[in-house]
């Protein structure tokens, strides 16, 4: 079976959009309708007229396009596919942890359940988490969860003094700052690139930190030809798509597994993707009440990022 074929032809029959982050395989990227990081995905998802929408990343994405589109089927082809930083926010302890800090305006970072979005004054993303800081009053003090070293990385830049919830991602906390300075050493023309979920020490030595797509612009507007990526590895199919003639080596974790792939993301297959769209299942399913509470910042999010 040509499952690009089928897949293509299943999209056109049932009028469903595939919308697939960059840290999927290669395969899903390539099937996919638009293709983005967290702030493109949801705007895509805020505007797209399909009926349904096949979300090709993990659970917290799947319920944000949900929460923007709730009379729309929304699909994930693995509902175990998760998130170790949403994970590490559970809502019971975060309801409890701004309970202490009543006169705090709560950004949330994407990256997190749609109960802890539901607990939140507005949410961020990485491409627009300054924005949003700086947009809040500054004689307003913020709580900023779950990320710990986002929430870091946008203190220093903005000066803002937050109350950070102890949280972070397994993939860009595993990163090795030993190899990657060896790394360094052997590509001396390499620029290191990083997320800010990255901890302060590998952010510290970078040549440039941004969102998974200011990752992307960068190499491809950047006159260099060689690049040691610190995020996710499925980012280097694109990079290596736009931008054919450089080099892309995925920064190394701190054991000899593939730890800067994310287990999460990689549980989508195409094989998966097909039956979904096929069936019509694992369908997204959130109440209307928590639908409610979690769309407003959200669309606070989305009018500040036009």
């Amino acid at each position: 079976m040509d499952l690009f074929a089928e897949i293509n032809k299943l999209k056109q029959e049932k009028n469903a959009v595939i919308l697939a982050h960059y840290y999927q395989d290669a395969d899903i990227q390539d099937v996919a309708d638009y293709i983005g990081d967290s702030l493109g995905l949801s705007q895509e998802a805020s505007k797209t007229k399909a009926d349904i929408i096949v979300f090709a990343g993990v659970h917290f994405m799947a319920e944000t396009a949900k929460i923007i589109c709730p009379e729309k089927k929304v699909l994930l082809p693995d509902l175990n596919a998760g998130c170790s930083l949403a994970d590490s926010c559970p809502p019971d302890k975060f309801k409890a942890f701004k309970e202490k800090y009543p006169d705090h305006v709560v950004i949330s970072y994407i990256n997190c359940s749609a109960e802890i979005k539901a607990l939140t004054d507005i949410v961020c993303t990485s491409t627009n988490a300054e924005k949003i800081v700086e947009s809040v009053p500054k004689d307003k003090k913020i709580i900023f969860a779950p990320d710990k070293n986002l929430g870091a990385y946008i203190m220093k830049k903005t000066g803002r003094n937050m109350v950070l919830w102890d949280g972070s991602c397994m993939v860009h906390e595993i990163f090795s700052v030993e190899k990657i300075v060896r790394l360094k050493n052997a590509h001396p023309n390499a620029k290191l690139i990083a997320h800010p979920e990255c901890e302060e020490v590998l952010l510290s030595m970078s040549d440039f930190i941004g969102s998974t797509t200011a990752l992307l612009n960068y190499t491809i507007k950047s006159n260099n030809n060689e690049f040691i990526v610190a995020t996710e590895a499925g980012i280097i199919h694109q990079m290596q798509k736009s931008s054919p003639e450089k080099r892309f080596i995925p920064a190394p974790p701190t054991n000899s597994c593939a730890c800067n792939d994310c287990p999460h993301m990689k549980l989508n297959t195409l094989e998966k993707l097909y039956a979904c769209l096929r069936d019509e299942t694992p369908e997204i399913v959130l109440s209307a009440d928590l639908i409610k509470r979690a769309e407003k910042p959200i669309i606070k999010m989305l009018n500040l990022s036009r």
